[in-house]
């Protein structure tokens, strides 16, 4: 890939998807203007159906999908089921019915414990940083399943970081809201992930640190890691997104580009504050 895929604007020009098997193709929706194949993704929760335990389904025939290099994201109104799919793709939820493939394999069947280990990088919405830790403890917490040198990724994480190498003596406890989020992505990248998925990262933030987040989750998509990401912020999460999926009551409603979406007219008199 080039060393700025982004460089033609945000959003992927052949709308397309992916999934080794050929199932779980989306039908067209309002904002997509052509089915959206699923048969090439590296990731993808494919037409899921499930819930927590043994109760009610909450996603029905759900599916999210991005592809290499690409950040692709979840938005809705609350209670959509958004942080639900996120944790259905990472195997924290019971999915009856559909499948989860990384990289062309099936994983529907792995702990979240194993799924880290085949390359998921995942990033929950609360309680994700170990408070009591320092900053560089907490980096270091992340590389728990590697047995080489992580320096170097380390170093990495303080060049995209800065903040945190200043900080890296200090109580991850202590930092601001934004600075403990960027820990808690720092965490996950020290796993060196095949795919980095966050559950709203910039939820609680203000504007100017929720845009610093942004253009970090930018230059992460830009080393080649796919990035699959809850986000309440719609309207920003939009325009930084290859891949949009709207989703109502667990469902699919709207499904298409960033800029698609943005542009679609129902999108932005239902989701978008007109």
């Amino acid at each position: 890939m080039s060393d700025n895929p982004y460089k033609d604007g945000r959003g992927n020009k052949d709308a397309s998807i992916a999934n080794p098997k050929g199932t779980g193709t989306l039908s067209a929706h309002p904002g997509t203007g052509a089915a959206m194949n699923t048969q090439n993704a590296f990731l993808i929760g494919d037409s899921m159906t499930g819930g927590y335990g043994n109760g009610p389904d909450i996603l029905h025939d759900c599916t999210v999908a991005v592809d290499a290099g690409e950040i692709a994201v979840i938005v809705g109104p609350n209670g959509a089921g958004k942080s639900t799919a996120m944790k259905a793709v990472f195997g924290m939820l019971n999915v009856r019915q559909g499948s989860v493939r990384l990289d062309g394999e099936d994983i529907t069947d792995l702990s979240p414990q194993d799924r880290v280990a085949k390359g998921m990088g995942f990033v929950p919405q609360t309680s994700n940083i170990f408070t009591s830790m320092t900053v560089e403890e907490n980096l270091e917490m992340g590389a728990f399943i590697r047995r080489d040198d992580f320096r170097d990724t380390m170093a990495q994480v303080y060049d995209l970081f800065p903040i945190l190498k200043e900080k890296r003596r200090q109580a991850a406890g202590e930092l601001s809201g934004g600075q403990r989020q960027q820990v808690a992505v720092g965490r996950a990248l020290m796993t060196r992930p095949k795919v980095l998925m966050l559950d709203e990262p910039t939820a609680g933030v203000s504007p100017i640190v929720m845009d610093e987040l942004f253009d970090r989750i930018i230059e992460v998509a830009r080393t080649g890691i796919p990035i699959l990401m809850v986000e309440q912020n719609a309207r920003q999460a939009l325009e930084i997104a290859d891949k949009g999926y709207v989703l109502v009551q667990g469902a699919n409603a709207f499904t298409g580009t960033g800029k698609e979406l943005l542009a679609d007219p129902e999108v932005r008199k239902s989701f978008l504050g007109g």
